[in-house]
């Protein structure tokens, strides 16, 4: 298969998935026409420089690449108005936050970080799929412990949780949309806060 074929097959594929795909899920695909690994990272990266200074951009997310639009265009994206981006309190993104950067921890150790009961923004974040459980400590009562999802890499389009910003860039996006950010009422339903790059995420 020439390149420019598989270029195109590629783009094909991406667009249609909604979700990340991994180097191996699209070798699965192309294998049948005999191209391998190191042909499609070549097509990868073709089409990445295919897109430079273009409205769409091919990100590599959640281990896996994606199709995606540019973070900077979020205010043009926004006036179709068919849904609200995903909005976070300050409680929410402290917890989130907690669970990334600490992983595997349980529901008392995130509550000893903030300093409050967690219990509601908890629920919260497992219905969203942004954190899930992952086992259980091995100490008296077997208390659960918490981890971050593929869907909370996606959602902040990081490649691995590697990718994760400095707790000093946390503050600093946490300033900047103090402002902005309501109280979360009784329950834990988190209202105010979104993230940029939560704005050009996927569903």
């Amino acid at each position: 298969m020439e390149i420019p074929e598989l270029v195109r097959a590629l783009e094909a594929v991406l667009f249609a998935s909604a979700e990340p795909i991994t180097l191996v899920k699209l070798q699965e695909v192309f294998a049948p026409d005999g191209v391998d690994g190191t042909e499609l990272k070549e097509a990868v990266w073709v089409l990445q420089q295919g897109y430079e200074g273009r409205g769409l951009e091919l990100r590599e997310v959640a281990s896996g690449y994606q199709l995606r639009t540019r973070p900077d265009l979020g205010p043009w994206l926004a006036r179709l108005e068919k849904q609200r981006p995903v909005r976070f309190s300050r409680a929410a993104l402290e917890t989130l936050s907690s669970v990334a950067y600490r992983q595997p921890l349980t529901r008392a150790e995130i509550e000893e970080v903030r300093g409050v009961d967690c219990g509601g923004v908890l629920k919260t974040l497992l219905d969203r799929n942004l954190v899930r459980i992952v086992g259980k400590k091995d100490v008296p009562g077997r208390p659960l412990l918490y981890g971050t999802t593929r869907t909370f890499l996606e959602v902040f389009g990081l490649e691995s949780l590697g990718s994760l910003p400095s707790l000093r860039e946390i503050d600093e996006i946490l300033a900047e949309q103090d402002e902005g950010v309501q109280e979360e009422p009784a329950g834990g339903e988190p209202v105010a806060l979104s993230p940029e790059s939560v704005e050009a995420a996927p569903e």
